[in-house]
């Protein structure tokens, strides 16, 4: 049974927040005069000695849970008086604790490696601004753009990611120590000493509540997953970039990997294990939301099992952050591969159409005419590139073709003109990498 019910080897992790938690509860205890000062002195002085051997490396002795096995640690140093730390305090308020303490402590660290993998795309954009590439939608060829704005839709992706980390924080940031049990305690506490220490913003309103919540990691895993979630759609970009196939980019040795059987490939292995590792953090939001969506009030030995998915999807989500921001960072663009493609697949029709509804036609009666020269030209198996096309064809089709048709089907000019606010033209480029510039500098 003991085995069964032990989390010491998952929880572990959270001892450094159990003693920064008891220490201000214990300094709490003092000032209320509710233990002697004598006793909270020694009892700080062993909490700190027992942190400082951990920081070092030494471990604990097996318990229950990290919580136990620091209290059984203080009392073999300092004696009997360690067990008057536990006052006015239960292991339940006392885990939502240590639990918003490193829930606080990892979003701060993902918003900063986040910010690190923004800058990454910054460079690489403003690298590789003048780079025009064929757009898609059903991933087949719709319109030129520019490669930069391409990549930025990724860093607008981890602004919102971001800003989901920073905005849990406000619900997160509420002192739950005082809760104890879950009816609160007649001990004459003083939670707002306690939530001033471990600066929290305010305590909790219903002890109730306070030991059964656990939304902050809900939050927190689902802020993990939709940022992997976002990795991963870049991740199968890179993957499909980096084929034969498209030739888009190449990445660097460090990011792929070998094949034990043909020696003459390097698969983007980090980019499909990105893709892989998602899954994990999706997983972990049903097992958590599963794991609360019965359970009676108050709390619930279940609830264990909330340490296992917000330890891993923070894992998962911080390496694959860093993983990205190398291969944002390492990437090499092939130009003169993505130009090429952007004169296949009739990617100026639309350009085309916008031609004759500029000349007054309507836009529905121009997009049928374009559609039907594509279709003629498709049936001829003949060029995908429109400024093939001699005049005299595009005039059998609409007499609103002029000769200054052909400035317009230029892919670089398509993709500059295209300056409405957030769009892909030169101009608009230009702001866009303006703003972010301004959010992640």
């Amino acid at each position: 049974m003991q085995d069964y019910i032990s989390s010491f080897s998952f929880d572990k992790r959270l001892a450094p927040y159990d003693i920064e938690g008891s220490i201000a509860h214990v300094q709490m205890l003092a000032s209320k005069k509710i233990i002697p000062s004598k006793d909270a002195g020694k009892i700080i002085k062993g909490l700190k000695s027992i942190a400082k051997d951990m920081a070092k490396g030494k471990k604990l002795p097996a318990a229950e849970d990290i919580h136990f096995a620091i209290e059984a640690e203080l009392v073999r140093r300092i004696g009997e008086v360690g067990k008057k730390m536990h006052t006015a305090r239960s292991r339940n308020d006392q885990v939502v604790l240590d639990l918003k303490l490193y829930t606080r402590d990892a979003a701060q660290k993902i918003v900063a490696k986040i910010l690190e993998v923004q800058k990454a795309i910054l460079s690489t954009a403003m690298k590789n601004q003048n780079v025009l590439m064929p757009g898609y939608t059903h991933l087949q060829h719709g319109q030129p753009l520019f490669f930069a704005h391409h990549i930025l839709a990724y860093g607008w992706m981890l602004e919102r990611d971001k800003a989901r980390f920073l905005d849990m924080q406000k619900r997160l940031n509420e002192n739950p120590l005082g809760a104890c049990a879950f009816a609160g305690t007649a001990f004459p506490i003083d939670r707002a000493k306690t939530a001033k220490a471990l600066k929290f913003s305010k305590s909790t309103e219903n002890s109730v509540d306070t030991v059964s919540d656990r939304d902050f990691i809900v939050e927190f895993v689902f802020a993990s997953a939709l940022t992997m979630t976002h990795l991963s759609r870049f991740a199968e970009e890179i993957v499909t970039w980096s084929s034969s196939e498209f030739g888009f980019i190449s990445l660097p040795e460090n990011l792929t990997s070998g094949s034990s059987i043909m020696p003459q490939k390097r698969n983007p292995d980090t980019a499909e294990l990105i893709r892989g590792k998602s899954s994990k953090t999706i997983g972990n939001l049903t097992q958590l939301l599963s794991l609360i969506k019965n359970l009676p009030l108050s709390y619930n030995r279940d609830l264990q099992e909330d340490k296992p998915p917000l330890f891993e999807s923070y894992d998962t989500t911080l390496t694959s952050l860093e993983i990205a921001r190398q291969t944002f960072s390492g990437l090499k663009v092939n130009a003169a591969r993505m130009e090429e493609e952007c004169r296949k697949g009739f990617l100026l029709a639309t350009e085309l159409a916008d031609y004759l509804a500029r000349k007054g036609m309507a836009f529905r009666a121009a997009h049928a005419i374009v559609g039907k020269i594509v279709k003629d030209l498709r049936a001829e198996s003949g060029s995908e590139d429109l400024e093939d096309v001699a005049l005299d064809r595009l005039k059998s089709y609409s007499p609103l073709f002029k000769d200054d048709v052909y400035p317009h089907l230029s892919p670089q000019r398509n993709a500059s003109a295209k300056n409405s606010y957030g769009g892909t033209g030169t101009k608009a480029l230009d702001i866009q990498i303006r703003n972010f510039k301004k959010l992640v500098q």
